[in-house]
């Protein structure tokens, strides 16, 4: 047998031929030709891509920020400055543990997560059934598949019982399927009537499931989280290069010993490079997957909850979660002689609540008289068939009268009822009426003794909204989130729906962007950014549609919990797994939801919107320290030839100071009304100022010191060690608002984390450990210093933003809301 082998091919061929392809009988294969076709094809599983923990640990020593400080960790040691070299290497391999930790972390809640969709499968081995794992089916295998089984692989129907097969959540089709002898099924679909013998011509990644599969492995994205912090480090290690050649430079024309000059200029380059940053921002998204997983919302990928916090579309499926994935009955159509009581009651008799099946039970729920049934008796009932098109009883009444009723598909039982042509007129304007607003429809007839036929009337049926879908619509709307219908249902379903949700009535047929010509890509780019949701959508077409969003600037995410979903929820920013997704769905996603419905998610992104402020304000300290630290020590050196600081005060500095802003990813922070991004123009320009006034503020206390009070060097470089310290720790919060700092307190632990770092800070400069000291009196002049710029720079902040923070896209090129 072809290792290769086509399963579509094998989906046309008779029976018999298909037997004889597949090498298989009726008794099914033998256990030793099971095992061999084993090892050809595989095991009946999706195996997923994993990556070596060694190598992803590896990974975070690899890109521009890491090269810079494995540069500077190179030359500490080349020139013995041990200490710089150890301090330099353990901030390397923390950054690295962490990142790896966390992400290894969330990895196994989302694992905990996955269930297969079929475990277990009654398989034919030697002539005898068996229950093995599912793993273990190859194509030519004989099983049997009943009512709630989860089909295991893709096969051919054997028997010549019929089989009602729910395939939603691969092909988004909200009801049943009929599937009769010969007639293919697929994995991951669920019987919901019937039992029948099949053989299975597909297993793995050449089922239908698997296909769909592969496309989520050709999905690939990047996270502007990545780009926003390349992009910080890139500016930060630019300057750092720019003004220590700088300083190389003047020492080399005044003569300066050149090992001294090196060794500082390496010290100085490694306390600018935002060794911590990654780490800090790692920390920072890893509490807040875990404040989301208390929300229900399990993370995945811990950039997720930047791109979840900058979402400004949001393409939903529309079966089981934008609605409830249940049928509800409407108001029904009668008749003249029939009352909707009647109606309801006889379509109600035509149904049985045992064969689950999605309309009969729908019937049940909807009859307004249960009671009526108590006095009936059914005599026979002939089910659903795919010919007969309706499900009929017979009934006798409390007094033992007979009566037969039906239901079924409206032109059948026209056909039937003898009043059908005089009736047909006003039944199908019914029927057509129902249609335009999304109903499906289903006829209702009686037939008294040994009478005729009548036609009752019509009732409609469709899946209703969740409760909570328009609100949680409303309030993305509110948040800067245009919300999308995105569904494989017919597009008056979905105009219907998207109208009881408020989405507008700009639903769309994907057909009409399935092969678009060349000339005709722009406009219909256009009408995907425009519309209000998508009726009728193949697997391929979610893909697109959130490919051209993203082309158009848009931070895109994506719902869904079926196969059909997972190829867009992986190419989408932010992919959500919604409540009962299946495994694919949840392997695809990044953010995987507990809890039904989409009301969890307007949580999801106000957490994240919080947390990215919090990123957001660590950013702009640590631009704005960088700055301030090298500016001031590169003109104090070419200016006043003046070293303002020492090594080992620039170490204490790195330590102290990185060490303590780790907490604010405990900070308290409002999540902002908009989507938020990473504005680079709003970032950089606000850090560089307050920087800038942090660097005046510097040769401030340097002129006081040096011309007013007349002190030693020595004790200069104590008393600018102490302010520079104390001022960047006050620093943090000048930048953690937009606002007045006194718009939002601070959390407990980022003010005992800052002030326990800057009480070590201050009696290292007052007894002078490891520096000169300068006493409680210096220290408290150099606080109260430090206090009044700290207002100032307040002040500074609050300029910048008015003049930065404009409403257009930054530098990564985002749109920042619609």
């Amino acid at each position: 047998m072809d290792q290769q082998m086509n399963a579509s091919g094998l989906e046309s061929l008779p029976l018999p031929g298909l037997l004889e392809r597949l090498g298989t009988s009726l008794q099914g294969l033998g256990g030793s030709e099971a095992q061999r076709r084993l090892v050809e094809y595989g095991p009946n599983e999706l195996a997923e891509r994993r990556t070596d923990p060694l190598l992803k640990f590896l990974a975070y020593f690899w890109g521009p920020i890491p090269w810079m400080i494995e540069i500077a960790a190179i030359l500490s040691g080349a020139v013995r400055h041990w200490t710089d070299f150890t301090i330099i290497v353990a901030l390397l391999v923390m950054n690295a543990l962490v990142g790896f930790w966390e992400e290894y972390q969330a990895g196994n809640a989302i694992a905990a997560l996955k269930a297969k969709l079929a475990l277990m499968a009654k398989v034919r081995r030697d002539g005898n059934w068996k229950t093995l794992a599912s793993r273990e089916l190859v194509p030519g295998d004989l099983i049997r598949v009943r009512i709630g089984d989860i089909v295991p692989a893709d096969a051919r129907l054997i028997s010549e019982e019929q089989l009602e097969i729910d395939q939603s959540a691969l092909t988004g089709e909200s009801l049943p399927v009929i599937r009769a002898s010969g007639d293919a099924l697929y994995s991951g679909s669920v019987v919901k009537r019937g039992e029948s013998d099949a053989v299975v011509i597909a297993t793995g990644r050449n089922t239908y499931f698997g296909k769909t599969a592969r496309l989520v492995e050709e999905a690939r994205t990047e996270s502007h989280f990545q780009q926003a912090v390349l992009k910080i480090g890139d500016y930060l290690i630019v300057v750092a290069l720019a003004l220590v050649i700088l300083i190389l430079v003047v020492a080399l024309f005044r003569g300066d010993n050149m090992i001294t000059s090196l060794q500082f200029a390496l010290v100085l380059s490694v306390a600018a490079i935002p060794v911590a940053m990654p780490t800090v921002l790692s920390v920072t998204m890893a509490v807040g997957s875990r404040a989301l997983a208390r929300r229900q919302a399990i993370v995945s990928k811990l950039s997720a909850i930047e791109e979840l916090a900058g979402m400004d579309v949001l393409c939903s499926d529309k079966t089981g979660t934008l609605t409830r994935n249940r049928l509800n009955m409407g108001e029904p159509f009668t008749l003249a002689g029939f009352g909707a009581e009647e109606l309801l009651l006889c379509a109600a008799l035509a149904s049985r609540a045992e064969d689950m099946d999605p309309i009969d039970l729908a019937v049940l729920d909807g009859s307004k008289t249960p009671g009526d049934l108590e006095g009936m008796q059914v005599r026979r009932f002939i089910p659903f068939d795919p010919i007969r098109k309706r499900t009929e009883a017979e009934i006798a009444d409390s007094s033992g009268r007979l009566f037969r009723v039906a239901k079924g598909a409206p032109q059948v039982l026209l056909e039937l009822a003898a009043d059908g042509p005089e009736v047909s007129g006003r039944v199908g304007r019914a029927v057509e009426d129902f249609a335009a607003h999304g109903f499906r429809s289903l006829g209702v007839a009686r037939c008294d003794g040994a009478g005729d036929w009548r036609f009752m009337g019509v009732i409609p049926l469709f899946d209703p909204p969740r409760a909570d879908s328009r609100e949680t619509i409303e309030a993305a709307s509110r948040m800067g989130v245009k919300v999308k219908m995105v569904t494989g249902d017919q597009i008056a379903i979905a105009r219907e729906i998207a109208g009881q949700l408020g989405l507008g009535a700009g639903i769309l047929d994907a057909g009409l962007f399935s092969h678009p010509e060349h000339h005709e890509a722009g406009l219909i780019a256009d009408v995907i950014e425009k519309s209000d949701g998508f009726a009728q959508v193949f697997p391929e077409h979610k893909y697109h549609i959130v490919d051209v969003l993203q082309q158009r600037g848009h931070i895109v995410g994506m719902t869904g919990d079926g196969v059909n979903d997972a190829p867009a929820l992986k190419k989408a920013d932010a992919g959500i797994a919604v409540s009962g997704a299946t495994d694919a769905a949840r392997a695809a996603a990044a953010i995987v939801l507990l809890t039904p419905g989409l009301s969890v998610i307007i949580d999801a992104i106000k957490e994240s919107r919080t947390i990215f402020q919090r990123m957001n304000s660590y950013a702009i300290y640590r631009i704005s320290e960088t700055i301030r630290v090298l500016l001031f020590m590169t003109l104090s050196i070419l200016v006043f030839n003046f070293y303002p600081v020492t090594a080992v005060m620039i170490v204490l500095l790195a330590l102290l100071n990185d060490g303590a802003v780790l907490t604010i990813a405990y900070d308290n922070a409002r999540f902002s009304g908009q989507p938020s991004a990473w504005d680079m123009r709003t970032v950089l320009g606000v850090a560089s100022l307050v920087g800038v006034a942090g660097v005046i503020a510097s040769f401030g206390l340097f002129y006081l010191a040096e011309r007013v009070f007349l002190l030693d060097r020595e004790v200069i470089q104590s008393l600018i060690y102490l302010k520079l310290s104390v001022a960047g720790q006050l620093t943090i919060y000048v930048t953690r608002t937009r606002g007045p700092f006194w718009s939002i307190p601070p959390s407990p632990i980022l003010l005992s984390a800052t002030m326990a770092a800057q009480s070590i800070a201050t009696l290292v400069a007052v007894y002078g450990i490891f520096i000169t000291p300068i006493g409680w009196q210096w220290a408290g002049f150099v606080w109260g210093y430090a206090l009044i710029w700290f207002f100032i720079n307040d002040r500074v902040k609050l300029a910048a933003f008015k003049v930065f923070d404009v409403t257009r896209p930054g530098l990564l090129g985002r749109k920042t809301g619609k």
